[in-house]
C-alpha cells in the first residue's frame, strides 16, 4: 500500500535556490524549506488522484498514478520542476519509469536533427541571416558584441587549437568559455567552462531558457533553428550569463555559414591546417575550401594561419587584402621553448597547432591591455603560464590511450586502444605516425607518459611481460560521404612506413546515432545495415594482398570470429571481419586477449570521432 506522497519542487537559478525562482514571484522567507506535502491515498494503479499544489498565490493541479514512482510537473518557463515521489510503506516507491529532466532535454535536442543529406546541394547558405533572428528573439545582440572572442576554422587541428588556447587563457586567470564540436559522450562536453564540461543542472537551465523562447517565437517563415545553429546560440547563451571573460568558438563546418560566424568584431581569428574534407559542401579544391574557411576573417581584425599548401595559403592571403586583414602565418611551436616540459596533447602534429594557440592568446592579451603577460616577437622561453597551460591542455578522442578496463583488471597491458577521430586523408598521416611511434614506445610503457597515467593504479614499471608479442588491430568505420579509397591506402602506407602491419581490421557500424543526442548506447538493431561496412572489408583486402614484410612472429597469432559466424552475424575474411556491432568487436577482442596468452593488442580506432565516442563508452570504467 502506498503510503504518502511527497512533493518537492527545486529552482535551477545557479544556486538551486526557491528564492531564485521566477515562477514563483513571491518568495517564502529564505529559510523556508522546499514545498513538501505528504498524504495518505490508494495504491490502486488504475485510479488516479487530483493534487493542487498552494503556493505563493499559485494553484497547480495535476493528475499522478499511485503506480508512477516519480513525475516531473514542468511549467512554461521550465526553470522550476516539480518532483513527485509516490513512497510505500516500506519506504520503497516504484520502478521509476519517467524519462530524468537531461533525458527529457536530449529528446528535444534530437528533434532539431534534420534528416537532409549533408551533401544536399541546396545547403549553399540555408539562409544564414536567420541566424540574427534567433539572436534578437533569445535578446543576445549586445552580450555577443561584448563577448571577447578568439575565433577558429581549420579542416583539421582546429578543435585542438581551441584546446590549447583556452588552457592558456585559464592559466593567464581569465574565466574561459569554450565552444567545440562533435561532442564523443555527452553533448555538455561541447560547452566548457573554466575547463570543465558544463555540469547538468546549468546546461538544463539555459537548455530550457532558449528552448522555450524560441518556440514561444518562432513560426513558419522562422522555424526552429536546427540541430547545430541551436547549439551555437546556446553557447552564447551560457557564455553571456556566466560573464566569461574570453570566449574561444571552434567553427562546426566551413566557416562563412557556420552559426558561429555571427560574430561580427571577435579580437582575433585562426585558421587550422586545410585539407580536403566536407567536399560535398565546401568545395572541390583547396582553394574552393580556403575560401569557405576564410569567411571567418573580419574587416581590420588580425588573423593568423599555420603553414599551408600554396593553393590554400594564395586564396587566404588575397580574403585577408580584401577586408584589410593583417594575416600572419603562425609557425610550428619550438619544443625547446617549453622548458622541457611535453604538450598536453599527444603527437608531433599538436607542435603546428600549439603554436597557432601562442600566436591567438598572445594577440589576444595585447589587444586587450593585458601586457604583463605577452609572447609576441619573443625567441626566450614562454611565459610560465603558457607552458603551464600547453602542458595541462586535455582533449578526449585524439591521440588517446585508453586499456581496456575490463581486461587491465584481469592481464594489465593485454588490450589496449589508441583513439584517433582522423577522417581526412592528411589527418590519416598524421594518426598512422602516431600510432606507430606510441605502439613502439609501448614496448617499454615506461616511456609512454599517456599509457601510464590512464593505467591508474600500476606503477610504470609493471607493464605487461615483454615476452607478450605486440600486435596490432584496427578497428574502423567512417562515413559514406567519406571516400575510403583516399583513407585506408594512406593509413597502411604511412604504418607500413614506419614498420608496422595490421594483423587484422575489424568493421563495425557506429552504435551511435545520428539522429538521436544522448548518454546512453540505443540497442543493437538486428537488421543493422552493413553494406558500408562490406565494401570498407573489400577495399582493405584488396590492399592487404599487396602488402609485404610481415613479422613471421606475427603470424603465431589466429585471428577467428568464432566458429558460429552465421549465428552472429559476422563476415570473416582472411585479413579483416566485419561485425554487427561495435560491441560485439570489442567482445571478440577481449574473448581473443583471454584465449592468446602470448599476445597483447593495440587497436586503432580511427575513422570517425562517432566511432570513437563509443568506443570510449565501452572500454572505460
Amino acid at each position: 500500500m502506498i503510503k504518502s506522497v511527497k512533493i518537492t519542487y527545486n529552482a535551477f537559478r545557479g544556486s538551486n535556490c526557491i528564492t531564485d525562482n521566477p515562477i514563483f514571484p513571491h518568495p517564502p522567507p529564505i529559510h523556508q524549506p522546499p514545498l513538501c506535502i505528504s498524504s495518505p491515498f490508494s495504491s490502486s494503479a488504475s485510479h488516479q488522484h487530483t493534487l493542487s499544489i498552494y503556493t505563493h498565490k499559485y494553484v497547480y493541479q495535476s493528475n499522478i498514478s499511485a503506480s508512477v514512482n516519480r513525475t516531473i510537473f514542468r511549467f512554461s518557463s521550465r526553470e522550476a520542476f516539480l518532483r513527485i515521489e509516490a513512497m510505500s510503506k516500506d519506504g520503497n516507491g516504484s520502478v521509476d519509469t519517467m524519462p530524468s529532466p537531461y533525458d527529457e532535454a536530449m529528446e528535444a535536442l534530437s528533434s532539431l536533427i534534420t534528416k537532409r543529406s549533408r551533401a544536399d546541394k541546396n545547403n549553399n547558405g540555408d539562409r544564414f541571416d536567420i541566424l540574427f533572428d534567433y539572436i534578437k528573439m533569445l535578446e543576445l545582440e549586445e552580450p555577443i558584441k561584448h563577448m571577447k572572442v578568439i575565433h577558429v576554422a581549420g579542416t583539421k587541428g582546429k578543435g585542438s587549437t581551441c584546446t590549447f588556447a583556452e588552457s592558456i587563457m585559464r592559466n593567464c586567470g581569465f574565466q574561459t568559455g569554450l565552444f567545440t564540436s562533435p561532442h564523443l559522450i555527452d553533448v555538455r562536453e561541447r560547452f566548457r567552462l573554466n575547463g570543465s564540461d558544463i555540469c547538468e543542472e546549468k546546461f538544463l537551465e539555459y537548455f530550457w531558457w532558449c528552448w522555450d523562447r524560441l518556440k514561444e517565437r518562432t513560426s513558419n517563415e522562422v522555424p526552429m533553428p536546427t540541430y547545430f545553429r541551436f547549439l551555437a546560440l546556446l553557447a552564447f547563451k551560457i557564455f553571456a550569463a556566466e560573464q566569461v571573460d574570453v570566449v574561444i568558438l571552434e567553427v562546426g563546418l566551413g566557416g562563412k555559414f557556420d552559426a558561429t560566424n555571427v560574430v561580427e568584431n571577435p579580437v582575433v581569428c585562426g585558421i587550422a591546417s586545410l585539407g580536403y574534407d566536407h567536399m560535398e559542401i565546401l568545395g572541390n579544391t583547396l582553394g574552393q575550401i580556403a575560401g569557405e574557411k576564410a569567411g571567418i576573417f573580419k574587416s581590420g581584425i588580425p588573423a593568423f594561419t599555420v603553414p599551408q599548401p600554396e593553393e590554400a595559403m594564395t586564396v587566404l592571403v588575397q580574403k585577408a587584402a580584401e577586408l584589410g586583414v593583417n594575416l600572419q602565418v603562425a609557425d610550428p611551436l619550438d619544443p625547446s621553448l617549453l622548458s622541457d616540459v611535453h604538450l598536453g596533447l599527444e603527437g608531433e602534429h599538436q607542435y603546428l597547432n600549439a603554436g597557432l594557440a601562442v600566436a591567438l592568446c598572445s594577440t589576444w592579451l595585447q589587444r586587450e591591455g593585458h601586457v604583463g603577460i605577452n609572447y609576441l616577437n619573443q625567441n626566450t622561453s614562454l611565459p610560465e603560464e603558457f607552458i603551464r597551460g600547453l602542458a595541462t591542455a586535455s582533449l578526449q578522442g585524439r591521440a588517446q590511450i585508453v586499456p581496456d578496463h575490463l581486461i587491465e583488471s584481469e592481464s594489465p597491458g593485454d588490450l589496449v586502444f589508441y583513439l584517433d577521430g582522423a577522417h581526412s586523408p592528411e589527418s590519416m598521416d598524421v594518426c598512422a605516425k602516431w600510432f606507430c611511434l606510441a605502439t613502439k614506445e609501448d614496448h617499454n610503457p615506461s616511456y609512454n607518459q599517456s599509457y601510464n597515467i590512464a593505467k591508474g593504479s600500476l606503477e610504470s614499471g609493471n607493464s605487461a611481460p615483454l615476452r607478450k608479442y605486440p600486435t596490432q588491430i584496427l578497428l574502423f568505420n567512417c562515413m559514406s560521404v567519406r571516400d575510403p579509397q583516399l583513407l585506408l591506402p594512406r593509413l597502411i602506407n604511412a604504418c607500413t612506413s614506419h614498420g608496422v602491419h595490421f594483423k587484422k581490421a575489424l568493421f563495425v557500424p557506429n552504435t551511435s546515432v545520428y539522429y538521436k543526442v544522448g548518454t546512453a548506447l540505443p540497442a543493437a538493431d538486428a537488421q543493422v545495415d552493413l553494406s558500408w561496412q562490406l565494401t570498407l572489408q573489400r577495399l582493405w583486402e584488396t590492399l592487404i594482398v599487396g602488402e609485404k614484410g610481415r613479422d613471421p612472429k606475427n603470424t603465431e597469432l589466429t585471428c577467428e570470429a568464432g566458429n558460429n559466424d552465421a549465428e552472429k552475424g559476422c563476415h570473416n575474411s582472411e585479413n579483416s571481419t566485419v561485425f554487427t556491432s561495435l560491441p560485439q568487436a570489442i567482445n571478440w577482442l577481449r574473448d581473443s586477449v583471454r584465449k592468446n596468452q602470448s599476445v597483447r593488442f593495440q587497436v586503432l580506432v580511427t575513422g570517425s570521432l562517432h566511432l570513437v565516442g563509443d568506443a570510449l563508452r565501452l572500454i572505460k570504467k
